[in-house]
């Protein structure tokens, strides 16, 4: 038998570290501690800076009070496209979103600014009295896409600016975060607005670009991403500078429409697009059922056109939606677009039409050239194009002439 006494006698004991052990454990020990006391350090000297930064109030994030609507009378916003050369000196605030975010060492750093597809590259450096180095390192820490509000000095370079559409520089003061960004885009819109030339290009020399920019330049539109992606996410896509443009070209397009027939003496008209049967013969059109009765989708303006005609309008136009249930056998077929219609009385010749038209066309054209250099330019540099050519008289052949240019061989190439 074991006495409780003998038991006490021979407790459990740990079995005892060697002297290389216990020096191995000691030393890691005194590594962790270490590790802590920098760590501790590093975060109390950051929070030290912060708080002894006498320049704070000139960047960082606006709280959400002070987003709120309310009247105030200050500097007001210039947009990013109409800065030039010409104001030089000046002190402008402009807001947009960080496209690009570039550090150069701890007292330097770069942003570009974009705002509705034109760029300006700004400049934060440390300065005495006005950017701190917690101003760079705030800077630098931007995620981008982030909407940002930056005031400062216009300056021109001395070399051209390559990274952005306005060749000034902007000499930050003052630079706050209004909306946040998330870390990380599905879509690179550097990558989505290069060409085909440049993807190829990369592709040849190997060159790397994201996944999806490569695959896309096989499978869909080039530098854009896969075409669900970019649906997806459309709301990146569309920031593209060559997608701004399209869409300010066809905003412009329907504004010179509209404001030509205005002066020849045209009536804008509204018609139904809800209607009974079909509108005109030649197409499909999409069917659905109107509280019991049969309806469709009008596939033309052409019968109110006509009704507002001999309702003594005398010339009427309608820039509105038009539907048919086509088969999209090409790019060409669309299921739904918009409609740029006009009808007019021909008093003596059909050749009336034909010189509204004719003009409509020259007008058109020369406005476009004329205040769309930015976006065509936009354009072209992912898209590239040879600028139209067009004469201010266009050229009229009866069936004869055009029949004789067409035996031609040298004529029948260039028809």
């Amino acid at each position: 038998m074991t006495t409780s006494s003998e038991a006490d006698a021979h407790p459990s004991e740990q079995p005892k570290l060697s002297k290389k052990a216990a020096k191995k454990e000691e030393a890691k020990l005194e590594k962790l501690r270490r590790r802590l006391e920098a760590s501790s350090a590093v975060s109390g000297a950051a929070e030290e800076e912060e708080e002894e930064d006498p320049l704070a109030a000139n960047y960082g994030e606006v709280p959400l009070p002070d987003l709120q609507s309310k009247e105030e009378v200050g500097e007001p916003y210039t947009e990013v496209g109409a800065l030039g050369e010409g104001m030089q000196g000046r002190s402008v605030l402009v807001r947009g979103r960080a496209q690009a975010i570039r550090a150069v060492g701890k007292k330097m750093a770069f942003v570009v600014v974009r705002e509705r597809g034109f760029t300006v590259q700004c400049v934060v450096t440390e300065q005495e009295g006005s950017v701190s180095r917690q101003m760079v390192k705030f800077v630098a820490s931007l995620n981008r896409e982030s909407i940002v509000d930056v005031r400062g000095t216009l300056t021109v370079p001395s070399s051209p600016i390559k990274g952005a559409s306005q060749q000034v520089e902007i000499q930050v003061h003052k630079l706050h975060c209004v909306s946040k960004a998330f870390p990380t885009v599905p879509i690179n819109l550097e990558d989505a607005a290069r060409s085909e030339a440049e993807i190829e290009k990369a592709l040849q020399d190997s060159l790397f670009l994201s996944l999806s920019i490569i695959i896309s330049s096989f499978h869909s539109c080039p530098g854009l991403g896969s075409l669900d992606t970019r649906l997806n996410f459309r709301v990146l896509d569309i920031r593209t500078p060559a997608n701004q443009g399209i869409f300010r070209i066809q905003s412009q397009v329907g504004n010179i429409f509209r404001q030509f027939l205005l002066s020849e003496g045209f009536i804008e008209i509204h018609t139904p697009k809800l209607i009974v049967g079909s509108s005109e013969g030649g197409s499909a059109v999409f069917k659905l059922d109107y509280k019991g009765r049969p309806a469709c989708l009008a596939q033309s303006p052409q019968l109110h056109k006509q009704m507002s005609i001999c309702g003594d309008f005398g010339r009427v136009f309608e820039i509105g939606p038009v539907f048919r249930a086509e088969d999209s056998y090409t790019h060409r077929h669309l299921c739904e677009f918009t409609g740029l219609d006009v009808e007019m009385e021909i008093k003596k010749h059909y050749f009336e039409v034909m010189d509204i038209v004719d003009q409509l066309f020259v007008a058109m054209f020369d406005s476009l050239n004329a205040s769309c250099k930015k976006e065509l330019e936009a354009i072209g540099r992912q898209y590239p194009f040879e600028p139209l050519k067009y004469l201010r008289k266009t050229l009229r052949l009866t069936f004869q002439e055009g029949f004789k240019c067409s035996r031609m061989p040298v004529l029948r190439l260039i028809l």
